[in-house]
């Protein structure tokens, strides 16, 4: 006995055996897709890891200054309209000898820049800038302007002539790390037009002014991150990812004293390593 089967509808059978097919397709593109994607990721792992078992470049120290001061308005000089400002000086120490021990063209500098610079403030008190500062001011009040396209991009100083002839009033940088990365950050306008009272017996321009304008501490705090890029003369590329959480007022000092003075030397952990970028 014969059995026939006859499709009422060939063509929307048809149609139904081409959307299985398309689906089994892609099904089985997905997983190609993310095997692919997961024995990328590991090579590309494997790849960093092996790349940084030598540590060329790493942060071994970070000094914080932190103070406050005032711009005044007028030109008489009767401190009567001071814009406050609180500003910070960051002094970054990069070692390139503890895996090298001798200048090589591995561990020597060709190329420094900072870039991603991010400010996130604990409030919307006054206006935030981040830049190059010089060294030769650290701890001095210098009305810093904001970076171009949030960019820094550093002269290196090679030779003793190059650094006889330089101006350090521009990003500078010495091809042997002997100096630090300086930086200077100012929060201005975080109080407008404060006048100093004539019951004042004198006025002091440091972090005791933030006291006398009644500023909270809490409020100025910030949180800065940035990337700084560093390219050696084998064209090596090494980036560190700063993150720098700075509070104005910690456990045994505070700014109202006049300054906050911070130094951060547990730099040991893999967080304060300049990590080789792949080619």
């Amino acid at each position: 006995m014969n059995f026939k089967f006859k499709v009422k509808h060939p063509k929307l059978m048809l149609l139904l055996l081409i959307i299985i097919l398309l689906l089994c397709i892609l099904a089985y593109s997905y997983i190609f897709y993310a095997s692919y994607c997961r024995n990328e990721f590991v090579n590309q792992s494997l790849k960093i890891s092996e790349q940084n078992q030598l540590s060329v470049f790493k942060v071994n120290k970070i000094l914080i200054y932190s103070s406050a001061n005032a711009i005044n308005n007028r030109s008489d000089n009767s401190l009567e309209d001071l814009n406050i400002c609180q500003y910070t000086d960051i002094a970054i120490y990069i070692d390139n000898t503890s895996s090298i021990s001798d200048l090589t063209t591995q561990n020597t500098v060709k190329e420094l820049w900072i870039d991603n610079i991010k400010i996130t403030p604990n409030s919307d008190l006054g206006s935030q800038v981040l830049n190059y500062k010089n060294l030769n001011n650290f701890g001095k009040f210098d009305n810093i302007t904001s970076a171009n396209n949030s960019r820094i991009d550093f002269n290196i100083v090679n030779t003793n002539e190059q650094n006889e002839t330089s101006d350090y009033s521009t990003p500078t940088f010495y091809t042997d790390c002997s100096n630090p990365i300086s930086l200077g950050y100012i929060n201005s306008g975080i109080v407008k037009n404060y006048s100093i009272h004539d019951n004042i017996n004198s006025v002091v321009l440091n972090g005791k002014l933030l006291q006398q304008a009644n500023v909270n501490l809490s409020q100025i705090g910030y949180n800065l991150t940035f990337d700084i890029h560093i390219k050696n003369y084998d064209d090596d590329s090494f980036v560190y990812h700063s993150n720098i959480d700075v509070d104005l007022n910690t456990q045994n000092k505070d700014i109202y004293n006049g300054y906050l003075y911070q130094t951060r030397n547990n730099t040991s952990g893999n967080e304060y390593v300049f990590f080789k970028e792949l080619q």
